[in-house]
């Protein structure tokens, strides 16, 4: 029998050219070409093969690093699509210290999170603006607020939005009260703690929702709930970028 027809949205993206994106993660594939992973913002996470890409004299070798925004050219069908254009677009300052180590964890989250061929164009654009902020002080500091805030909108984007101006019974999330924050059912309020429960201020989950961390209690405890919720979503899997980071502190 005949082959069967394409799915429309193959056909479609057969070609495509000018699209924004960033580099996420690079494959070594043979001897002399990449696997890049990407992160596009009108076709949100794919694969791409970059032929040669790895021979000295390559002149796409030294477009393919992460935390650049370039603009891409494909072509083909199929789960690894073939490279055939890349330009650097500029204007990002190279990422070093805290915020090197940042970026790459950013990069793990969308890596393990997002589904290939998902386009999310506002996350595109918060990552973007992430990076950018992440680069403007040269010393490498990064802002806990900015963090928390793309994890927020990570989650949102993937249809896992926080629940913080309200509790489980729908009564305002009070400053003064304790809750602790369930998957599926958001703040449960609690009076009180419960030995294998971790319990987080009202006004910490006010502070998240305005991503306001003056206060260090509630920097604390929204770092907490935001690793306790990602982690929840990366269903186990270790991030990389947290065991080195466990490391370092080690030696």
């Amino acid at each position: 029998p005949p082959a069967e027809e394409p799915p429309l949205r193959m056909n479609l993206r057969s070609k495509v050219d000018g699209q924004p994106a960033y580099v996420l993660h690079t494959i070594p594939f043979r001897e002399t070409s990449l696997i890049v992973e990407i992160f596009s913002r009108d076709f949100g996470r794919m694969a791409l093969l970059a032929r040669g890409a790895r021979r000295p004299r390559a002149a796409i070798r030294g477009l393919m690093m992460a935390f650049q925004p370039l603009e891409l050219g494909w072509a083909g069908k199929g789960e690894v699509l073939t490279l055939m254009k890349a330009e650097w677009q500029g204007g990002q300052p190279l990422l070093a210290g805290e915020a090197l180590f940042c970026g790459y964890y950013l990069n793990e989250l969308l890596m393990h999170l997002l589904p290939r061929e998902d386009p999310h164009e506002r996350l595109f654009e918060c990552y973007g603006d992430m990076l950018k902020r992440l680069g403007a002080d040269p010393s490498g500091k990064v802002r806990e607020a900015d963090l928390r805030s793309f994890e927020k909108s990570l989650l949102q984007e993937l249809g896992y939005g926080l629940t913080l101006d309200h509790d489980s019974a729908g009564e305002p999330i009070l400053p003064d009260a304790h809750y602790t924050y369930r998957m599926e059912q958001g703040p449960v309020r609690v009076e009180h703690a419960e030995a294998d429960t971790r319990v987080l201020r009202g006004k910490t989950l006010i502070d998240l929702a305005e991503d306001d961390f003056t206060d260090p209690r509630s920097k604390a405890e929204a770092k907490q709930l935001m690793r306790t919720l990602i982690g929840y979503y990366l269903a186990g899997k270790e991030l990389e970028t947290r065991k080195i980071f466990r490391e370092l502190q080690e030696l």
